[in-house]
């Protein structure tokens, strides 16, 4: 295999049948001649009966799984785990922890294993916990964090170091890790905070510091791309039913009931739909990615209508981040952002409330009882599930293993099944969303058994962009829950998928596949 190109972000490795590995830099790249110590582990009497326990230094995971005999081999990526040489002593690590954005269920669990396995597997007794989010760096003290100190702090919601939006000053953030010594860093959270990660690499780079820069993926909405899926989603999914649950026995208890339920996904669907499909209570889900209309033949409240007759109740699911465009041409428009760059979201639950019971009251011919239920804040703040438990001890040791090996410069997530070292620039390039076209998005429709709320002009316009089909093509491995792949079919224009919230925050048109069950 011959190396064709790299950046100080990924190393582009060509080889046979059209192979290519997106790989992600390491120490040596910049530091030369770089001392290297057996692995901890050859010793650990936990690993001793564990045969070809070490990952070959070869191994790597591709990233799309279905492919034709005569296909080329495609993309992939440096497969994660423990290897025979490490580039750190034990009694030299100094490790920290940073956990920054939104609360999510799971990030206790992530900030034990850390803890815990670099002192179980690798004999790390020095580990520091940076106080609320990337400002806490250089603005706030550190919390020492011993397996005794976290031993319970998965039980519980949050994050015990706080977290905290927006606060990166690259310098300042790069002068306290070489002011305090501190050789790796294990960075938690979403896409922005990932972005972050990566120039907090670049300057470490840059000043040639030998300092390991690791991410974990952490978005509840699961929209970060290339990655199965994200931590706390299953959790999310779970919890959701709960609301959804209410929301059903609220709306079935009296005439023309509606439950509306509000769930997480500000650019993303994902948790609306899988809960949706779950559930199996839902009459109706409405995503972002996917426009809808209120009036008028084919719309929102005609469905309601004919729902409330055939089964004298019904319930509404819909993303935070549904309907925005809608709301904006009622509302005054907001251009306000967070302190992560993210677009303050109008509450569509709330809205689409009023609208609902505007429209039936001015009717005179169907009264309706409406409950509204927003179990945001609820499921971001409980712990994780025993799935994303596991899930999340996985991704800690994970990092752990690609930092004491020298990678840098890199966040550790699953790709296919298996654990995998992505370059930043891949995770932050574009957003995972629902594809609209493909059978996850179709079979929660006929779940529902709504309908797709497509404009006859937008269906006129897929109509005519049609082209005949393609062979099957490489596909990627789904940002869900597992399973098949589903068929890369023509994408909607952009200008039906896309509100102004996504056209925000997505840097490509492409929509990353949602994957089959």
């Amino acid at each position: 295999m011959a190396s064709n190109e790299s950046s100080s972000q990924m190393k582009i490795v060509h080889g046979d049948a059209g192979y290519i590995l997106e790989d992600v830099p390491h120490l040596s790249d910049y530091i030369p001649n770089l001392p290297t110590y057996p692995n901890p582990l050859r010793s650990n009497p936990a690993y001793s009966v564990v045969k070809q326990y070490f990952v070959h230094m070869d191994d790597t995971v591709p990233q799309k799984v279905v492919v034709h005999k005569d296909g080329p081999r495609g993309v992939h990526f440096r497969r994660g785990g423990p290897r025979q040489k490490v580039y750190f002593r034990s009694d030299n690590v100094l490790a920290c922890i940073v956990t920054c954005g939104g609360l999510c269920p799971g990030l206790n669990t992530v900030i034990r294993e850390i803890v815990c396995s670099l002192s179980y597997m690798y004999g790390v007794d020095k580990v520091l916990g940076i106080d609320g989010g990337y400002r806490g760096f250089y603005s706030k003290n550190t919390i020492t964090l011993t397996p005794k100190v976290v031993n319970d702090i998965h039980k519980r919601g949050g994050t015990i170091l706080g977290t905290s939006r927006g606060g990166h000053d690259t310098g300042k953030i790069v002068d306290s890790i070489q002011d305090r010594g501190i050789n790796q860093v294990y960075i938690i959270g979403g896409d922005g905070t990932q972005r972050g990660a990566a120039v907090i690499y670049e300057e470490v780079r840059r000043r040639g510091l030998k300092v390991a820069i690791a991410g974990i993926p952490k978005t509840i909405d699961n929209d970060i791309p290339v990655i199965d899926k994200s931590f706390g989603f299953d959790t999310a999914v779970e919890e959701a039913q709960r609301a959804i649950n209410a929301a059903h026995v609220e709306a079935e208890s009296v005439e023309n009931g509606i439950g509306v339920v509000k769930l997480m996904g500000r650019y993303s669907g994902f948790i609306a739909m899988y809960a949706t499909l779950a559930s199996r209570d839902v009459d109706c889900c409405l995503i972002p990615e996917s426009s809808f209309y209120l009036e008028g033949k084919g719309g929102l409240f005609e469905f309601i209508k004919k729902r409330l007759k055939e089964n004298g109740h019904m319930v509404i699911v819909i993303a935070e981040g549904a309907g925005q465009d809608l709301l904006t041409e009622s509302m005054q428009a907001m251009d306000q952002k967070d302190a992560s760059g993210n677009k303050l979201l109008l509450d569509v639950g709330l809205w689409i409330s009023h609208k609902i019971k505007d429209h039936f009251a001015k009717e005179n011919k169907m009264a309706i009882v409406l409950k509204y239920i927003d179990p945001t804040y609820m499921i971001r703040a409980i712990p994780s599930n025993a799935s994303d438990n596991v899930y999340c001890t996985l991704l800690a040791q994970s990092a752990i293993h690609g930092a004491m090996a020298g990678y840098t410069g890199f966040t550790a997530g699953l790709v296919n099944g298996r654990h995998t070292y992505i370059p930043f620039n891949r995770i932050t390039e574009k957003m995972n969303q629902v594809v609209v076209t493909d059978r996850m998005f179709a079979r929660m429709l006929s779940s529902t058994n709504q309908p797709s709320f497509l404009k006859p002009k937008d269906i006129h316009e897929i109509k005519k962009a049609e082209q005949p089909p393609p062979l099957t093509p490489l596909l990627e491995g789904g940002n869900c829950n597992g399973g098949e792949e589903a068929e890369k079919v023509e994408q909607i224009p952009a200008q039906v998928l896309e509100g102004d919230n996504v056209k925000d925050k997505q840097k490509s048109g492409n929509h990353t596949e949602s994957c089959i069950i």
